[in-house]
């Protein structure tokens, strides 16, 4: 816990009026106008550098010559296909990355869309796995101002003008709108999920602009979580002494980035709703078979608010109304023809032209008055579609149905219920922000790191049932229906193991609730909800597919649906596990069902195998997609859930860190949620996991070796022998299914782990303390010593759950402090975050590209360790480095696009990336959850007494069953219980 007055006399890092002038926020002090004390700032002229990628060094690319060329060829393969291989380092962006991100619009999984600080949409993530990073420049907020008399008019585009691609002066495009802003005297206010921008006197001096954007994304809400909607809120004041009709108008073009716009056959159409709210849809045909996706922006009309619609124009000179001429009509009269309400849907647009439409909204600002306008956005993608042919309905279509035209819905109930949401939104947040004891940086970088959740390719369905559709080349579909195929199913004790096998024989007809739609199709079907089949094609082992319990969750009242993240827009795995194990603190805080679900999700995995062949980039080997035990890499890339372990540089069945990392999370989250249903569900899984580890331990000691290759989530630094990371975690893992099982009545396999971790961890210890830290491994190696930044994760997650310490206190702190004198302090200052090696003498490990980078996750993990040490000082220290070059003004500009690393020289590695979610670690140390706080205070492994013929892990016997009957029945599972 923070001491009461660590930081009582730190300065206020970020004031607004070194942004704002005082009596300009005084004036927007009402209805949530003013941006808050604390939030991340940046003036609208502010240069968006582009941002450097990293670079390998000569010897690290001779070692990764033979990987490169395996890649190259598998990336060629999987676009032969119409695929994108899950990391491709060779295709490059044609929108280079640059400094200029801003907080995301939208709630969480239903497709996102970004907004860059100076007022652009870019990123956009509509169709899963795919982001658009270019800004579609038609899409703006444009004022008119015009006063008594007519002396004064303004008329700009409210964005800077220094955008590429806006063309030439004279066209009929968007180039003919007024660009007059300067952004000198406007500034951006972000604290996700809102955002202010500010314009203070741009472009009329005498008129004070607020635009406060606020999205739907509220912890422990699920529903309002989920919808694809934004609102803008204009708050206008006149400072002048004339009255002032002020026109405010929101453009937008049909397309969901890219050059989409041009694929033809979009349709655009007005309409008036309840409450005064009317806007215009824009229809979106997708190409490549993918979803429609119909947008809608809307404003709403009040006494005072006058709102008109101008449902299509163009941005070339053959358009029937053109982008010179829709902006002309704004300058002469404010407003639209009241007539265009009754015009119907548009034309469908032809290839190559795009089509756009115009929501304005007018009002008179009388001399020192207020006033306020809104508007929203909402998209409506009803089905998400992978592209290996299944595709799901969105968890928003449980509340709003799959209509394309359910975008006019949200438009409406978001400008009709936005004020709530802010409610919600302000008292989740004050607690934190209102805490005098943490530093201003911290507290709003905490919120903007959530991002990722927006922004981070994520996907949310509607049920827990995955829906099944055939493939899509319907001639393998004609020769699998006739294939026979085997299908396995496994019956699983309580303990995890296999207890009997059943084979049938059946076609792919027999199969039940698959249906096998016409190649255009998007439906999607559902397996029954008792079973569910994995039909896969002739050739492939029995043991590739298995019959097995949908798994559910407790209530079905309560069913949150199933939930996919990326690791990171360039990394396009979902749920990735073993980063994950970072980032799953934001989750656990915010929306605890979900990272349930997800952990359900990984333990139904464990049970399973794939037996379908792959190679292995790293090597060149050969080996099965999933073995049974391990936990899986990640989700897939192209049919979640199904076909999982999309990563394939390495066999990560042969990892050591994402069994024992399945098993820490999985305690983590049942001490803290205290849901004995969700113990009791996935407990085969967590002792298959540690049952899986035990052939790692080659000589007997208790402690699972590494195999000299990089068989961890530090993918390409080797290891050998005993190593800090693995072996803490796996030690930390053992403690934590000991007291598990405790808990679960498994009272022999509790005894098992205890008497395994009193084995390991003096191995553990002898074999790597040197007095002062753990060395990296107990290799012979050039870096066998050398300080490993996350060497202490498993006593993260031991103090985060409530368990005794790994080590005394002394050895503890005193790795914590060699890494904060070394891994941070040493790297300029202390002002880049924790490095993630470095040799005693000080110098930065370079043995790979990731022992000398700098991994923004892994260093909130540290910081967070340190505090649940009580080293709250040097906690906060280490993780301002990545604040201060990734965050602040003179720092690199990765704001709202926390790379996984960068090196010491500030190039990123991997852009919008899931760790830095970590920085959550950090708030749960500070605030640990009462269930935690609550627990007996009596070691939970002094309550296991071990029996002196316990000595191996594969018993008969488990408690698991009677604590079943008091929960809910392994037969609602995906085990198919012995009860």
């Amino acid at each position: 816990m923070v001491s009461g007055n660590l930081f009582h006399c730190r300065k206020n890092s970020w004031p607004p009026e070194e942004y704002i002038s005082k009596s300009t926020l005084q004036l927007f002090d009402f209805d949530s106008a003013s941006p808050p004390e604390q939030a991340w700032r940046r003036k609208l002229n502010g240069h968006a550098n582009l941002l450097k990628e990293f670079s390998v060094t000569f010897v690290e690319a001779i070692k990764m010559v033979r990987l490169g060329i395996r890649l190259w060829s598998y990336v060629r393969e999987e676009a032969s296909q119409g695929r994108k291989a899950p990391i491709d380092p060779f295709t490059r962006e044609s929108c280079k990355p640059s400094a200029s991100q801003g907080v995301p619009l939208g709630g969480m999984g239903s497709g996102s869309i970004s907004r860059g600080f100076r007022g652009e949409f870019r990123q956009w993530q509509i169709i899963p796995g795919t982001c658009e990073a270019s800004p579609i420049m038609a899409n703006q907020f444009s004022i008119f101002v015009s006063r008594d008399g007519g002396s004064k008019k303004y008329a700009s585009v409210l964005a800077p003008g220094q955008h590429e691609g806006l063309g030439k002066a004279g066209d009929s495009g968007i180039s003919s709108w007024g660009w007059n802003l300067d952004g000198q005297h406007s500034t951006y206010h972000a604290l996700f999920p809102r955002a202010w921008t500010v314009y203070d006197g741009e472009p009329d001096p005498e008129l004070k602009v607020s635009c406060r954007q606020i999205s739907p994304f509220i912890p422990h809400n699920y529903r309002d979580s989920s919808l694809p909607t934004a609102v803008f809120v204009y708050t206008l004041v006149n400072t002048g002494r004339e009255r002032a009709k002020v026109s405010l108008l929101f453009t937008w073009a049909n397309s969901i980035g890219g050059i989409s716009h041009l694929s033809g056959n979009h349709v655009n159409e007005p309409f008036i709703d309840e409450d005064g709210v009317s806007g215009v849809l824009l229809h979106h045909k997708t190409a490549k078979g993918n979803p429609p996706v119909t947008f809608a922006i809307a404003a709403c009309e009040t006494q005072n608010v006058s709102v008109t619609v101008l449902p299509s124009f163009g941005l070339s000179e053959g358009s029937c109304v053109t982008a010179k001429d829709m902006w002309d009509k704004m300058v002469q009269d404010g407003q639209f023809d009241r007539d265009n309400f009754s015009s119907g849907p548009s034309m469908p647009s032809s290839p190559g032209e795009t089509l756009c439409a115009a929501v304005a909204a007018s009002a008179w600002v009388e001399p020192h008055g207020k006033c306020t306008v809104a508007f929203s956005l909402s998209w409506s993608s009803p089905k998400v579609k992978f592209l290996k042919g299944f595709s799901y309905h969105r968890r928003y279509t449980k509340f709003y149905g799959t209509s394309g035209k359910a975008a006019q819905t949200l438009a409406h109930d978001a400008l009709t219920n936005y004020k709530r949401w802010e409610e919600e939104i302000e008292k989740w947040q004050m607690p934190v922000l209102m805490d005098e004891r943490l530093p201003e940086w911290y507290k709003f970088t905490l919120f903007n790191e959530l991002y990722f959740l927006v922004a981070g390719g994520t996907v949310w369905i509607d049920s827990s049932f995955v829906g099944k559709k055939a493939p899509y080349d319907q001639d393998q579909l004609a020769r699998m229906k006739n294939d026979e195929v085997k299908a396995v199913e496994a019956t699983v004790s309580g303990r995890g193991e296999e207890v009997s096998r059943t084979m049938t024989t059946a076609t792919l007809d027999e199969f039940p609730g698959i249906e096998y739609d016409d190649e255009n199709s998007t439906s999607s079907s559902h397996a029954s909800e008792d079973e569910l089949m994995v039909p896969l094609k002739r050739g492939y082992t029995d043991r590739s597919y298995q019959t097995y319990k949908v798994l559910e969750p407790g209530n079905t009242e309560e069913d949150v649906g199933r939930f996919l993240y990326l690791e990171g827009v360039e990394y396009v795995m979902w749920c990735t596990y073993d980063v994950h194990f970072y980032a799953s603190y934001a989750l656990l805080e915010l929306f605890p069902k979900i990272e349930l679900n997800i952990q359900r999700d990984f333990a139904k995995a464990v049970l399973s195998e794939d037996g379908r062949k792959v190679k292995f980039l790293a090597d060149g080997k050969f080996g099965i997609r999933k073995v049974r035990g391990a936990v899986p890499h990640d989700l897939g890339t192209h049919d979640p859930w199904n076909e999982m372990n999309a990563y394939n540089i390495h066999d990560t069945s042969r990892w050591k860190d994402l069994n024992t990392k399945f098993v820490l999370q999985v305690y983590r989250d049942f001490a803290a949620t205290r849901d004995m249903s969700f113990g009791v569900d996935v407990w085969p899984s967590v002792r298959a996991a540690i049952e899986y580890m035990e052939q790692f331990d080659r000589d007997g000691d208790g402690v699972i070796e590494n195999d000299g290759f990089p068989d961890q989530t530090y993918d390409t630094w080797t290891v050998h022998g005993i190593s800090a990371y693995c072996g803490c975690l796996w030690v930390a893992a053992l403690q934590a299914a000991a007291a598990m099982a405790h808990e679960l009545g498994d009272r022999e396999f509790a005894e098992t782990c205890k008497s395994k971790f009193l084995k390991a961890r003096p191995v553990l210890e002898a074999e790597l303390w040197n007095g002062s830290y753990f060395n990296y491994d107990s290799g012979s190696s050039s870096n066998s010593k050398s300080i490993q930044a996350d060497q202490l994760a498993g006593q993260w997650y031991t103090a985060s759950s409530g368990l005794p310490p790994l080590f005394d206190d002394f050895k503890i702190k005193s790795a914590l402090r060699k890494i904060y004198d070394f891994n941070v302090m040493k790297v300029r200052g202390g002002r880049m975050g924790a490095v993630n090696g470095m040799h005693p003498n000080g110098k930065v490990d370079e043995t790979c590209m990731q022992s000398r980078e700098i991994w923004t996750g892994v260093t909130y993990g540290v910081a967070a360790t340190m505090i649940l040490a009580g080293m709250e000082e040097e906690a906060f220290k280490t993780a301002e480095g990545i604040f201060l070059a990734g965050w602040s003004e003179e720092g690199f500009g990765y704001w709202f696009q926390t790379p996984e690393a960068w090196s010491t020289d500030g190039h990123y590695r991997s852009l919008i990336y899931m760790r830095p979610l970590s920085i959550w670690g950090m708030q749960w140390a500070l605030s640990l959850p009462k269930a935690i706080l609550d627990a007996p205070k009596i070691n939970v492994m002094d309550r296991i007494h071990v029996s002196s013929s316990n000595t191996k892990f594969f018993n008969h016997e488990t408690g698991v069953r009677r604590i079943a009957t008091k929960a809910k029945c392994f037969g609602d599972s995906v085990f198919n219980c012995a009860c």
